[in-house]
């Protein structure tokens, strides 16, 4: 019972983050056993940000370590995010909040999306960028939404 409460607990102190949806993937090395290497590209919509779409690209090791989750993945990837509709927030926007995270190894590597807000220039920009815990990688990319009116009208 103790259990169940305070991963209750840490459930709700955990931020929302993006859960992302395969759009698609392309083989990039055959592996003989298990699946190969890939470019997977994923979809997912900012959390507090109604009208934002971030498009995601990196590399998926395959192989044997790659099927059972034992692998680590490369760290570069690439991002693209679009105004898919009128942008609305949810609630207070903080510079730097990460707003997707996955793990890219067992244990120790996150691949992460981090939005910022540049008021002088009503932009909102996306980072990507990968981290360890002990040294992350300096390859990022990254993305800028200009925050225009949406028109419904043809």
């Amino acid at each position: 019972m103790r259990l169940a409460v305070m991963a209750l607990m840490l459930g709700l102190a955990t931020p929302q983050l993006a859960a992302a949806e395969e759009i698609g993937a392309v083989d990039t090395v055959f592996k003989w056993l298990g699946p190969n290497h890939k470019i997977v590209v994923e979809a997912f919509d900012d959390p507090k940000v109604a009208g934002v779409t971030c498009y995601l690209s990196r590399a998926k090791t395959g192989g044997i370590k790659g099927g059972l989750g034992l692998a680590e993945d490369r760290a570069e990837a690439s991002i693209a995010c679009r105004q898919v509709g009128p942008i609305r927030f949810s609630e207070k926007l903080e510079d730097g909040e990460v707003v997707f995270k996955e793990r890219t190894s067992l244990v120790f590597k996150t691949m992460q999306v981090v939005r910022f807000f540049d008021e002088v220039r009503n932009t909102l920009v996306y980072l990507v960028y990968s981290d360890r815990i002990i040294e992350g990688s300096p390859q990022n990319a990254v993305t800028a939404i200009p925050i225009l009116p949406w028109s419904t009208t043809p």
